[in-house]
C-alpha cells in the first residue's frame, strides 16, 4: 500500500511540475524558461525539479512526451471513428487545431522544434513525436484512398508528409500573425473539408 501511495504521489508531482512547465514555457518560451521559474509555479522547491527529471532539458523532454501522448491519443481515436465520414473527421482535425492553439500546445510545439534545431536530444525526441503523428495520417490516408476512390497521384506517406506540413506551417504563420497579413491558412485547410465532401458526393453518386 505504502509503495502505490509513493507512485501515486511522484506521478502527482510529475504532472503538476509538467504543467507548470507548459505554462511558463508558453509565456517565455524555450530560450527564457528556467527550472527556478518551473519550480515557482507549481509550488516546490527547485530541487523537486532536478530529483524527477534532472535538469532543463529532461524536463522539456517529457513535457513533450506527456502533452505528444495526449494528442496521439486524441487523433488515433479520431481516425479509427468509423462512424466519421473523411470529411468530418478533417472538420475535427481542424477543430483540434483551435484547441490546441488555445491550450497552448501549439506553442509549445513551435518552441520545442526552434529548440531541436541546436539541441540533439531535443531534435530526436521531437522527431519520434512528429513521426507517430504523421503514422496515423498515413494510415489514414489508405483508409480514405477507399472511401474517395483513391488518392490520384500521391502515395499514403505524400498525403501524410502534406497533411503534417500544412499543420504546422499553419500553426507557425499563426504564431507570426502572418494570416492577419493576407494568408488565411487556418481558413484554408477548412476548405479542404469542403473538398472532401465533393470527393464523397462523387463518390456516392456512381
Amino acid at each position: 500500500m505504502k509503495v502505490k501511495q509513493a507512485t501515486a504521489r511522484k506521478v502527482e508531482t510529475d504532472i503538476s511540475l509538467l504543467e507548470a512547465a507548459r505554462k511558463v514555457l508558453y509565456e517565455k518560451g524555450y530560450a527564457s524558461l528556467s527550472t527556478r521559474d518551473v519550480a515557482a509555479a507549481a509550488g516546490v522547491p527547485l530541487s523537486q525539479i532536478h530529483y524527477h527529471f534532472g535538469s532543463k532539458q529532461g524536463l522539456v523532454l517529457a513535457l513533450f512526451e506527456y502533452l505528444n501522448a495526449q494528442l496521439l491519443g486524441r487523433q488515433g481515436a479520431l481516425f479509427g471513428d468509423s462512424s466519421l465520414k473523411l470529411s468530418e473527421r478533417w472538420d475535427r482535425a481542424c477543430d483540434y487545431l483551435e484547441d490546441d492553439i488555445a491550450s497552448g500546445y501549439v506553442r509549445v510545439l513551435q518552441e520545442m522544434i526552434a529548440a531541436s534545431w541546436a539541441d540533439p536530444e531535443v531534435a530526436r525526441t521531437v522527431r519520434a513525436g512528429l513521426m507517430g503523428w504523421i503514422n496515423l495520417i498515413v494510415e489514414a490516408a489508405r483508409k480514405a484512398a477507399g472511401e474517395v476512390g483513391g488518392l490520384g497521384p500521391f502515395s499514403p506517406e505524400e498525403i501524410g508528409a502534406l497533411v503534417a506540413n500544412a499543420f504546422i506551417g499553419a500553426e507557425s504563420l499563426y504564431l507570426l500573425g502572418v494570416e492577419p497579413a493576407g494568408s488565411p491558412a487556418r481558413l484554408g485547410l477548412r476548405r479542404v473539408g469542403d473538398l472532401l465532401r465533393t470527393l464523397e458526393a462523387h463518390a456516392a453518386a456512381r
